[in-house]
């Protein structure tokens, strides 16, 4: 029979193609510079010490000692030639490889299963995602790179080989052990990620390793706990699940290892496993297939082999057969005694030993095994867990994303301020998807258990039917690949009758086999394959909803709705929230930032504060630090909402202003007179648009409006004041105070009737009260409505806006100064500006509130040139009009609103002495707040703090020039990428 299987082979070889390739790349230990240490062991060693080079067995550094002693025991007395660690944690592995090579009279060869890195094994390490999730990239570069970083990983801790890549094309969706481990079903997808994988871990240093000979792609059962049976034809397998091994053998691949499958097509010996048959190791892979690398069998303990040998003859029959290494063997004393008998018997000779060790020590050589060197032990969580290695971790999940539905181009999400929308999660943990989605729109979250009764569902479905749009997401257990994907009819049958009543985009975190669960997939508006439910991929899942990043990746594998291969392309219109690393840029260089804002708290400058930067529309850094208060009873975070001050001037009234201009409502060189109602002798009459936001119009600095209303023992006049609310009495300026309805009109009166000077530069906040009664004339809106319609709910910036007190909860609100010389109280979200508090809290210079992110948003639309979110506020020619020096010639650097650089021979100015372009633009505000925006760079910097709370009198913020320092980090930081 087995005469006639090999025939069989014969012509199926001769006919479908499988033919040897004198061409194919030798494995890499075949070109050793010199094989004189290879040469002197193979003369000194004995019969039974080459016949242990061929034992791996199995070591884990979480059990006791008396593990150890048996791993020291096969070491010293038999002299075994690897290990292969199982379970357990890096340092205690380091360790025990330490101590094991040092008892090894020849270098042991260290192997570890590390498929998506050394966490497949041992905690503490780098999870990469699984084969499954990498079959979705097109760009199959990365999959090199974390080929090549999982070597360096391997290195550090004494690893020689990897037992990877799984290079079986997963056929079946009821695989319970390939499956996720698999690049696909598409083989000559497989074969090219493939190789990838195995250049980029060879190129570094370490053996690839590809498995399971000749294919376990197409079982149902699992090796471990029984015999797979493969039916199919030669011609199928040679077809289908050998060109990943064929393509990967002709570049030069390092060992394979065979798989315990019964292949009746190869060879129909009863209960025979493709490791035992000299059919499938010698005939097809050695010969047929012309590898010349290591054989490895699987694990000779699994029940695949182990059912049908004992301990012993397993391993005999598995080197007969032809394999070099014998893994995982159960009892190696009884193994070496029975080939040594076989020996004896003329079963096998000595020459066939002698081949099979020779390769053995030249792959040693090959790791530089002659010259063993103790492993390091220091540094040792750091080096594995290095930046770059998280670098290329975070780039696999982002562009494995993929897109399977998109109907209406709702992905990414657009008008933001057209959607009411809740976010539903069902299943495991899915913190992270909420947390990144509330960085671009506000948001209601809910959460139903993958096992709901009929009427937790229906009490769900309630909740959610005034929401016109929900963003749900199904999460599958990503403990490990081999965990149940598929989804309860349960989940589906909500999803199904959710989509009856609002739009739906849903997220899967799941196998993509699992889409075949849902009834129909047309129902949903927008669908996304994230393959696992990791931290990493809900980070990215929610910025490829909002168009943070975009997505062209493509489905592995098939299932009921989709084919291989499918995928839809969207593209970024959003900022992206990432790693420095993600820009090259070195996040340690960072570190300066969070020592210069700790100190500025520790020296009371202030209580805390915000810190967010944009490079290239990503943000890189965006940290909170220190308290609300002195008190430290409240931590603040990024989700907390500080006053803006006179950053109000550049994100209210200067977009409104351009919104006029570009509407032809407006011009910048018209006069006043031309927009309100004013005295033909008045000295304000033909001042221009333009001179009054360049503070070039001699405009007085400021007005203490607040003092005039106030009696001489500093008591609110009864008069104008009351501690009710009223039709009279109905400006808010702060809590439990209340503004006679008239006064805004004696304030705006006084503007009117101040004295002006030359005009000169001089900063004034004067004519913004004009701006803001020009902007509701022309509107025919309040500021704040107008503003909000227009530009902030558009663009989904919930925080940003005047009168947060009545949008959020007031511990969400940084407090600014104790008032006790004008309102006697904490000012928690009432606007600090005395002026802008005796509008009621909305002014043309002052009341706007926002946290960093939001503000950052904003000034990133202004960088991109008008445009965000993919629609357009303003055209490019505008904001450069508005945001370029407007009276240069004149000693002033402003902008028409905007700050600017500091002009040649100036000093002080809102930015860094770091030379940023003339571009460049910002504003900084009295409470301790600055933002900043450069074109050439494109680069925008947020800082936010309260330095008046309590006092305004504190100037230490100013004196230490925080706010310029920080931004200086940041500029040396993002220069070291030119």
């Amino acid at each position: 029979m087995k005469i006639l299987f090999s025939l069989l082979l014969l012509f199926s070889l001769i006919f479908f193609g499988v033919k040897p390739n004198t061409n194919a790349d030798d494995p890499p230990f075949y070109n050793l510079d010199s094989t004189v240490w290879v040469d002197n062991l193979m003369s000194s060693m004995t019969l039974d010490q080459r016949i242990a080079q061929l034992f791996m067995v199995a070591a884990y550094s979480n059990k006791d000692i008396s593990h150890q002693n048996e791993i020291e025991n096969l070491i010293i007395n038999y002299q075994i030639g690897g290990l292969m660690f199982m379970q357990g944690g890096p340092v205690r592995q380091l360790k025990l490889t330490n101590k094991y090579q040092s008892l090894s009279k020849v270098p042991l060869m260290i192997a570890q299963d590390a498929e998506w890195g050394l966490s497949m094994r041992i905690d503490s390490t780098i999870i990469y995602p699984w084969q499954m999730t990498l079959g979705a990239l097109s760009c199959d570069s990365l999959i090199y790179n974390m080929g090549f970083d999982i070597a360096q990983q391997c290195k550090r801790i004494g690893v020689n080989i990897n037992f990877a890549p799984v290079v079986d094309v997963n056929s079946n969706p009821n695989n319970p052990i390939i499956n996720n481990r698999s690049f696909g079903e598409n083989p000559f997808r497989v074969a090219q990620k493939s190789l990838a994988y195995m250049q980029g871990l060879q190129d570094g240093g370490v053996m690839a390793c590809a498995k399971h000979f000749p294919g376990h792609g197409d079982t149902d059962s699992d090796s471990h706990k029984t015999l797979p049976i493969i039916n199919h034809t030669y011609e199928r397998l040679d077809t289908v699940d050998l060109i990943p091994f064929k393509t990967l053998i002709e570049k030069g691949l390092g060992s394979v290892m065979v798989a315990h499958l019964h292949i009746p097509s190869i060879d129909d010996t009863d209960s025979l496993a493709s490791t035992l048959s000299p059919n499938i190791v010698r005939d097809l892979l050695k010969d047929s297939l012309a590898f010349k690398g290591l054989v490895i069998t699987d694990a000779l303990n699994m029940k695949g082999v182990s059912q049908f040998y004992e301990p012993g003859l397993v391993d005999l029959k598995a080197l007969l057969a032809g394999n070099d290494i014998l893994l995982f063997a159960e009892d190696v004393p009884k193994a070496i005694k029975k080939v040594k008998e076989a020996i004896v018997n003329k079963e096998i000779s000595e020459d066939y030993i002698n081949l099979r060790c020779r390769k053995v020590l030249m792959s040693k050589k090959w790791f530089d095994l002659d010259k063993l060197v103790t492993l390091d032990e220091s540094n040792l969580m750091q080096d594995l867990k290095a930046k770059s290695y998280m670098t290329i971790n975070r780039s696999l999940v982002e562009k494995s994303m993929t897109v399977l539905q998109n109907i209406n181009d709702i992905l990414p999400l657009k008008r933001l301020d057209t959607l009411n929308i809740a976010v539903v999660s069902i299943g495991e943990q899915s913190s992270q998807f909420q947390k990144s989605i509330s960085n671009y729109a506000p948001v209601k979250t809910f959460h139903l258990n993958e096992e709901h009764s009929d009427e937790q569902r229906k009490k769900m479905l309630d909740s959610l039917v005034q929401y016109n749009l929900v963003i749900a997401s199904v999460h599958k257990s990503n403990k490990h690949p081999w965990k149940s994907y598929r989804i309860y009819q349960s989940t589906d049958l909500f999803l199904q009758t959710l989509a009856l009543q609002s739009k739906v985009v849903l997220s899967v975190f799941a196998n993509p086999y699992s889409i075949s669960d849902f009834l129909m997939t047309y129902s949903f508006d927008g669908l996304i394959m994230a393959y696992q439910n990791s931290d990493i991929a809900q980070f990215y899942a929610a910025q490829l909803i909002f168009g943070g990043i975009g997505a062209d990746a493509t489905l592995p594998v098939s299932n009921k709705h989709f084919d291989e291969g499918f995928g839809l392309i969207t593209k970024p219109s959003r900022l992206k929230y990432d790693y420095p690393e993600s820009l090259g840029m070195d996040s340690d260089l960072l570190f300066k930032i969070d020592s210069i804002a700790l100190d500025a708290i520790e020296k009371e400058a202030t209580p805390g504060c915000q810190i967010l930067a944009i490079k290239d529309g990503v943000v890189f850094y965006n940290k909170s630090f220190g308290y609300h208060t002195y008190n430290k009873n409240k931590p603040v975070k990024n989700s907390d909402i500080y006053d803006l001050a006179s950053i109000t001037k550049i994100i209210a009234t200067v977009p409104a202003i351009m919104h006029l201009e570009e509407n032809g409502d407006l011009h910048l060189d018209s006069c006043l007179e031309d927009y309100i109602n004013i005295s033909d002798t008045s000295n304000k009459n033909n001042l221009s648009i333009r001179e009054i936001l360049a503070h070039q119009a001699g405009l007085k600095s400021w007005i203490p409006f607040y003092k005039q209303t106030i009696d001489k023992n500093g008591n609110l006049r009864d008069t104008l004041y009351s501690n009710r609310y009223s039709d009279t009495f109905n400006v808010n300026v702060a809590d439990g105070i209340y503004l006679h309805n008239s006064y805004p009109d004696t304030i705006l009166a006084q503007i009117l009737a101040s004295k002006i000077s030359d005009k000169t530069y001089k900063y004034s906040d004067v004519g913004f009260y004009i701006f803001k009664d020009i902007i509701e004339n022309k509107t025919k809106l309040s500021f704040n409505d107008f503003v909000n319609q227009k530009y902030y709910s558009p663009l989904g910036l919930n925080t940003m806006g005047f009168l947060p007190k009545s949008r959020f909860d007031h511990s969400r609100i940084v407090p600014s100064e104790f008032d006790y010389y004008f309102r006697s109280q904490l000012l928690q979200g009432d606007v600090h500006d005395m002026g802008a508090a005796m509008l009621g809290g909305v002014g043309g210079h002052a009341g706007l509130f926002s946290n960093a992110n939001d503000l950052g948003i904003f000034m990133q639309m202004l960088l991109n040139g008008g445009e965000y979110g993919g629609e357009r506020f303003f055209q490019k020619q505008t904001i450069n009009k508005f945001t370029e020096c407007q009276y240069c010639n004149n000693d002033n650097r402003r902008g028409a609103g905007f700050d600017k650089p500091i002009l040649e021979g100036q000093e002080g100015g809102p930015s860094c002495d770091c030379s940023p372009s003339s571009e460049a633009f910002g504003h900084s505000g009295f409470t301790g707040t600055l933002v900043w925006a450069d074109p050439e760079e494109k680069f925008v910097y947020v800082f936010l703090s309260n330095r008046i709370h309590p006092t305004s009198e504190n100037k230490k913020l100013l004196e230490m020039d925080v706010r310029t320092k920080i931004m200086q980090v940041f500029y040396d930081a993002i220069r070291t990428l030119n």
